[in-house]
């Protein structure tokens, strides 16, 4: 599997979405026979994750937002990405 690029539009694959917990007050990622606890920065990043934006407008848009360095976003965000393609849990 090759690395997201810049233009990649990355989304959730059928049958994974995004849930909040309302009990337990936590973010889950739901695929079949598969549960991931997401933390407040992967829930930034996969809400932003429509299959429209490509990585390079959501590092933008998250660089923008939270008044952080863009170099330190791209990085996190490729490597989350990149983490979650391989477990199938998001397609590019």
């Amino acid at each position: 599997m090759n690395a997201p690029g810049a233009d990649s539009t990355p989304h959730l694959p059928r049958g994974v979405r995004l849930k909040h917990d309302k009990v337990r007050g936590e973010w889950l990622l739901l695929a079949p026979e598969r549960v991931v606890k997401a933390n407040a920065i992967a829930v930034a990043v996969l809400e932003r994750c429509d299959g429209v934006r490509t990585l390079r407008e959501i590092v933008d848009d998250l660089a923008r937002t939270y008044s952080a360095d863009r170099g330190v976003i791209e990085s996190d965000v490729t490597m989350l990405i990149n983490d979650l393609a391989m477990k199938r849990m998001v397609d590019l």
